[in-house]
């Protein structure tokens, strides 16, 4: 057999035993089910709202929009809302500012007069953010790496309703002092104390599948559970983990009304149908995205959203679409 050949032989070899199923999760995770705080920095400054100067609207008439996010005036980088107020004053003798701004992910510039009031105080005519905080719930850590992932669905901001891009954040030890039922058309939540002294870890992604970052301490893996392929999951019983004010994490009882393995978020459409958890909610409640959704003791997803005009039902999407967002 000559060289040439003997190598082939090898090569052929060598490719069929590389693994073709390689998973770029772990298969067994910690299954969460805890309230958290969060609180999260946007990269920038992002407008919410306009107010009028002298009667005029001077932002909407520049061209600004909401959801519009601040990252330079004029081409000094603005990181915050203290960035912007003080780089606004300093710039008061020249009058004419240009904001560069973030709007559908591609930078324009908009160029804006600055006027002064009945107080001789000049003014944007805007209202702006670079803060989000709020409570919700951890779906898993990976023990492999001390990872989590929670929510199920991204950070937006609950004026403009737009998509927050974060710089930095953490979530926090939380207590439920109280729950607020659902009503029609009216959303219940849970109410909660956050403790910012109590970081439990950090947020370094915020995408359209959950929040994601890393814990700063190791927890105990007694709650490890495996996790369910979108395509094992069935119709009918379920359960999902959450903690209500007693603070304690408990199971309560779901259906599985449908299941779509296309959507890249709204896998499962749910109902609630556990009487301890409708008595005391009513149903899917603010505060309850992230919960863990259990099947046949594995892990298949999170509660995500409410049907507003029917607490009772809702959606979640599968653990595996969140897996696979941060792989």
């Amino acid at each position: 057999m000559n060289f040439k050949r003997k190598l082939l032989i090898f090569l052929i070899s060598f490719i069929f035993i590389i693994p073709i199923n390689t998973l770029a999760y772990s298969k067994y995770l910690i299954v969460g089910g805890e309230t958290i705080g969060i609180k999260v920095e946007a990269d920038g400054v992002y407008v919410v709202g306009f107010y009028k100067v002298d009667g005029k609207n001077i932002a909407e008439s520049a061209g600004f929009k909401l959801g519009d996010r601040i990252v330079s005036i004029n081409d000094s980088v603005i990181h915050n809302v203290s960035d912007l107020v003080s780089k606004v004053s300093s710039e008061e003798k020249s009058i004419v500012v240009k904001y560069g701004i973030i709007r559908n992910d591609k930078k324009m510039d908009i160029t804006m007069n600055l006027v002064k009031d009945q107080s001789e105080s000049y003014k944007t005519g805007i209202y702006v953010k670079d803060t989000i905080t709020g409570i919700g719930t951890i779906t898993y850590v990976d023990p492999d790496n001390n990872s989590f992932g929670a929510l199920g669905h991204e950070i937006s901001d609950s004026n403009t309703l737009n998509y927050f891009k974060v710089s930095k954040g953490n979530i926090y030890s939380s207590q439920i002092t109280s729950i607020t039922k659902a009503k029609s058309n009216s959303p219940g939540e849970k109410n909660a104390i956050i403790n910012f002294k109590d970081s439990l870890g950090k947020v370094n992604k915020n995408l359209e599948t959950g929040i994601f970052g890393s814990l700063d301490k190791k927890i105990s893996d007694d709650d490890l559970v495996e996790v369910m392929n979108l395509d094992e999951v069935k119709l009918g019983k379920a359960e999902i983990i959450t903690t209500l004010d007693d603070n304690e994490k408990k199971r309560y009882d779901i259906e599985i009304l449908s299941i779509d393995t296309k959507h890249p978020t709204k896998n499962f459409f749910i109902k609630v149908v556990d009487s301890e958890l409708l008595n005391k909610t009513n149903g899917i409640i603010k505060g309850m995205s992230g919960s863990p959704i259990i099947q046949d003791g594995k892990l298949i997803g999170a509660i995500t959203h409410t049907i507003v005009d029917n607490s009772t039902k809702g959606y979640g999407i599968s653990i595996i679409k969140m897996l696979e967002s941060v792989k």
